[in-house]
């Protein structure tokens, strides 16, 4: 495969801040980075190789202090706190879209038929303009991104093409974009909060579910269902985010250490997320559950008018050009 970086050279400059922070002297500073996986995840596992990166590469004036678990506070709260200067750091998606519209385009269906095209995106001229987007509207500067694993679909019945959901009883995150591409496809979508899905799964309220595969796995739905469709409706990546407050405190020099940091953490994260993705596969196959191949391009094409009448005008026009590719 091959791995495209993110372009760090292009994003704007932001607006000068005051948190504590680096300069050109020797002066200690410690990076909080708060995010909402637990200790295990391989995002945890990324946060603590920045943190070593970031001390070798400054030879110990910056220390990264990591908190999984939202123990620094939930994703939406970290971001606010970066913006006010009381948190430096934090990992990061779509969510952002509440300032930048482009964010959205970090989890659009069937926007990516593979991760080397997502990479193109992510690390290419439309990854260049969500991020330069993110730093002037979000004022985060996003430094690596992270590879998703993709949604897919688990049922009890084997789903190779749109013509198989006929009516599939499903549960879907309140999401009206997912909601209304379920439905062109033939399903019947309920928005239904994550932690009842087992249990209408158990008693038939439901007949499937669509997630990550981590999720698949960490929810026990090999339990209660039987297949794993391989639709990968939505693959998606997130972003190591360090506030433009922390960001502009920094000197050029340490600038460059931080985003060399986050450059060998993302090659470091992708290889982790390749043998995170191999095993799960292995593991939800050695709990009984089969592996469906579906017609990606039927699901595609079907889902594609819902999915362009759901995003906003802004990000329209280049949810247009991914299809076209």
């Amino acid at each position: 495969m091959k791995f495209q970086g993110i372009r760090f050279g292009v994003l704007a400059a932001g607006l000068a801040g005051t948190l504590l922070a680096g300069t050109a002297m020797a002066q200690e500073v410690t990076l909080k980075l708060g995010h909402l996986a637990n200790e295990d995840n391989i995002w945890n596992k990324a946060a603590l190789k920045f943190g070593e990166e970031v001390s070798a590469l400054t030879d110990g004036r910056i220390a990264v202090e990591v908190f999984p678990n939202e123990s620094l506070g939930k994703e939406m709260d970290l971001i606010n706190g970066m913006q006010l200067g009381t948190a430096d750091m934090t990992i990061t998606g779509e969510s952002l879209q509440n300032w930048a519209p482009l964010a959205a385009l970090l989890a659009v269906p069937y926007a990516y038929t593979s991760l080397d095209e997502m990479d193109s995106v992510a690390g290419g001229e439309i990854g260049d303009q969500i991020e330069a987007q993110i730093i002037e509207r979000a004022q985060v500067r996003p430094i690596a991104y992270f590879a998703r694993g993709p949604r897919n679909l688990t049922s009890n019945r084997p789903i190779t093409s749109p013509d198989d959901l006929d009516g599939l009883k499903m549960r879907v995150p309140n999401v009206p974009l997912f909601v209304s591409v379920w439905e062109a496809l033939g399903a019947a979508p309920t928005p239904m909060a994550f932690s009842e899905v087992f249990t209408s799964l158990q008693n038939g309220t439901i007949e499937a579910q669509e997630n990550p595969l981590a999720l698949i796995k960490s929810a026990s739905f090999p339990e209660v269902q039987d297949y794993v469709n391989l639709t990968e409706h939505v693959r998606s990546w997130i972003y190591l985010t360090i506030s433009e407050l922390t960001w502009n405190n920094l000197s050029p020099e340490d600038q460059e250490a931080v985003l060399e940091a986050a450059r060998r953490t993302q090659e470091y994260e992708r290889e982790l997320f390749l043998a995170d993705e191999a095993q799960l596969t292995e593991d939800l196959q050695a709990a009984g559950m089969e592996f469906v191949e579906v017609d990606q391009e039927a699901f595609a094409a079907q889902a594609k008018d819902a999915v362009l009448a759901n995003v906003s005008d802004e990000i329209k026009p280049v949810v247009e050009q991914l299809f076209a590719q």
